[in-house]
């Protein structure tokens, strides 16, 4: 069975284009790359990360807690900008961080696909890392982001705010007011009471024991579906079989599957049932 969790996701793209290979040639080109490699492994095993997948010129790695995440963004940097140049040439390293879904046995999950998407958008020698990360660090650690998200174009098509990482981004102690989400999305099941916040920005549901809210109707899938704060706000996210029925006071209730839906308001949802129906597994909703 999966065992899927919330963690912090590093990914690592060490891949040198066309020109950089043609300039240097195959040999020196690999072994710029191999450097590099060597250097992004000593950095994830220095701040206790798991490697997740390895292929070629790219590395996914897992933490605990966002504070090695970044910390071990910062080091890959400082590294590699330590390395020496061939022939005046820097192999190009990229970096995404993300906190997010993984199922850490597998290698597998949203949490490293979004990481991927996130590194791909980053300059050499630059890590980026969405807001999701960056709002659940530590004090001593919020030196390592930038103050303010980019405003890069490309990186407004990200479902999140993107910060700059780097030992080198100064001395910012705390994240402005205006890069929260002050409120909150309270749920109600049964006699439980959750939050959707800084400090709990992705919640699971479903039918498996490992969810954050377990659901015990057989018409929900053991991985239901989540609720993720995102730039749009808090976001409901399928991917069942029998779909999420979600009904928000005042208007006409909606049935999501495999697609996403931002909750607005109080309302309830219903795991592969109607959230009309007098049932013990409904969540309740609103926003506080």
């Amino acid at each position: 069975m999966p065992d899927r969790k919330n963690l912090c996701v590093l990914a690592a793209n060490a891949l040198a284009d066309d020109s950089f290979v043609a300039r240097l040639g195959s040999t020196e080109a690999s072994h710029a790359a191999e450097r590099c490699l060597n250097r992004i492994e000593r950095a994830i095993a220095a701040h206790g990360g798991q490697v997740l997948q390895q292929q070629g010129g790219s590395i996914v790695a897992a933490f605990e807690r966002c504070d090695t995440g970044v910390l071990a963004a910062s080091d890959m940097l400082d590294r590699i900008r330590n390395l020496p140049s061939m022939n005046g040439l820097r192999q190009p390293v990229r970096i995404g961080l993300h906190y997010g879904i993984v199922d850490p046995s597998q290698g597998t999950g949203e949490g490293i696909d979004i990481a991927q998407r996130i590194a791909a958008h980053a300059e050499s020698e630059q890590a980026l890392a969405s807001s999701t990360a960056v709002l659940l660090l530590t004090p001593a650690a919020r030196h390592t982001a930038s103050a303010h998200p980019l405003q890069a174009p490309a990186l407004q098509a990200l479902d999140w705010p993107i910060y700059a990482i780097g030992q080198r981004m100064g001395t910012v102690t705390s994240i402005p007011p205006t890069a929260r989400l002050s409120q909150r999305l309270r749920l109600r099941h049964q006699q439980d009471v959750v939050f959707v916040e800084e400090q709990r920005p992705v919640l699971l549901l479903g039918r498996e024991l490992g969810n954050d809210i377990v659901i015990m109707d057989p018409r929900a899938s053991r991985q239901h579906a989540r609720i993720e704060r995102q730039r749009e706000g808090f976001t409901l996210i399928d991917e069942s079989t029998n779909g999420t029925f979600v009904s928000i006071e005042g208007g006409e209730e909606r049935r999501i599957r495999h697609d996403k839906l931002v909750l607005r308001g109080p309302g309830r949802i219903g795991c592969g049932f109607s959230a009309d129906e007098i049932e013990r597994d409904l969540v309740f909703f609103d926003i506080v």
